[in-house]
């Protein structure tokens, strides 16, 4: 059945302030350029922002402008001084008032900032989506023949870093039914030589469904000492229970969650499994394959997952690739506790791939990188990208909805608070 379009809803219909049709009648008198429009465009912004300004003024000294000044004030105006901004639209040459006294700081362009709002996030907007400085800067020049330093472009995207800081040290649920838990490599230089570095992401599903990126940590090499620290920092931030957390076998988690989250259910992706014993086999024999494997991982209990396994290991596919039942072996001890579920729950989680759809959209956006200076400039990226990407989560996770009933069946105690919050 073919999917229905949605309907994109209508943009705002722009209302003209009273007086705005007599004003366009006189300006618009015939046929104009595209030149002419924006000429007369950045007249307007000029004027608006130069009155804007002078009502600051007036507010600060407390007389209107051409208003008598009151007797027992001793400030006063005192002309303009003319100041060159960079607007979204190019510079813009602009009066700002002043006061005998100089006690005057307008707020709309402050004192010494040389660009208007709407510039900044700009440049914040294309850096965001891979745009490297140089080719900002190039942009910058050709739309609007604005010349700006790759130094003024850092300094912009550098005042990202605060909007991080806050976001990585924001309180968060007090309960999450299930967490995610992904990596992707990325090349940082440190001291003089670049480094492949795994920039771990921690994805988080409300009691309601909805989505959350809970937090992103750089390391070098992972194990326990460093997700002792990550579980760590989440219980610092408010998040006291996760009732299941789906990984691809990273290194160490077990037993930092064991320290911290002692009750969390360690769950290995499935699919991730499936897809490494598909790797040891040709592209004719694959089907044949994944065919014997389906017994195990559609078992009903984890006693039938476990005779399905010995008998994949005693069969022709066992005995022609051994090395696929020692790799489920070895994951068995995060592989049985996904038996105990019903088939709602294991809808949810037994693969990783909403946080490997996210890392695969990130990875789009940094593959133009060779490498990053620090590990900063790859946090600040990364975190716009996911800003991006995240600002597009409207609906509840997939398969959530019979997978809640169950959660609030199978975790009463612990489910059940989080979805009254």
């Amino acid at each position: 059945m073919p999917r229905k379009k949605q309907k994109l809803p209508l943009p705002p219909v722009a209302v003209l302030p009273e007086g705005a049709q007599q004003w366009l009648d006189q300006v618009v008198t015939g046929p104009m350029t595209a030149g002419a429009v924006e000429g007369v465009m950045r007249g307007i912004k000029k004027a608006l922002i130069e009155r804007a300004l002078q009502a600051e003024l007036s507010h600060h000294l407390g007389y209107a402008e051409g208003e008598a000044k009151p007797e027992e004030l001793d400030n006063q105006r005192n002309g303009t001084s003319g100041k060159t901004v960079l607007t979204d639209d190019g510079p813009l040459r602009i009066d700002i008032p002043r006061d005998r006294a100089g006690q005057f700081a307008p707020q709309l362009i402050g004192k010494h900032e040389r660009r208007f709002t709407g510039f900044d996030d700009k440049i914040i907007a294309m850096y965001a989506r891979g745009m490297s400085v140089r080719e900002i800067q190039a942009f910058l020049l050709q739309m609007y023949n604005t010349e700006v330093s790759p130094d003024f472009i850092s300094q912009v995207t550098a005042a990202v870093m605060d909007e991080v800081l806050q976001w990585q040290s924001r309180p968060l649920e007090a309960v999450y039914p299930v967490v995610f838990f992904d990596a992707l490599r990325v090349k940082i230089r440190e001291d003089a030589v670049v480094r492949s570095k795994a920039v771990f992401l921690a994805l988080g599903v409300r009691a309601d469904g909805s989505r959350e990126i809970l937090g992103l940590w750089i390391e070098q090499t992972e194990g326990a000492k460093f997700w002792l620290k990550v579980f760590n920092d989440l219980k610092l931030r408010g998040c006291e229970d996760i009732l299941i957390a789906v990984t691809d076998g990273l290194k160490g988690m077990a037993e930092a969650l064991e320290a911290v989250y002692p009750h969390t259910t360690l769950q290995t992706c499935i699919v991730h499994l499936l897809r490494n014993s598909l790797g040891y086999a040709s592209a004719r024999d694959r089907k044949g394959l994944a065919d014997a494997l389906k017994p195990i991982y559609q078992a009903v209990s984890a006693e039938a997952a476990e005779a399905a396994l010995e008998a994949f290991a005693e069969g022709e596919w066992g005995q022609r690739f051994p090395t696929i039942t020692l790799s489920w072996r070895r994951a068995w001890a995060q592989v049985i506790p996904f038996f105990a579920f019903p088939p709602e729950v294991r809808r949810v989680i037994y693969t990783t791939n909403a946080i490997e759809s996210l890392n695969a959209r990130v990875r789009k956006i940094i593959k133009t990188r060779g490498h990053f200076p620090t590990d900063e400039a790859a946090t600040k990226l990364i975190w716009l990208a996911l800003r991006n990407i995240t600002a597009e989560w409207k609906k509840p996770m997939l398969n959530w909805k019979p997978a809640m009933n169950q959660f609030a069946i199978l975790y009463t105690d612990r489910f059940i608070p989080a979805m009254a919050r």
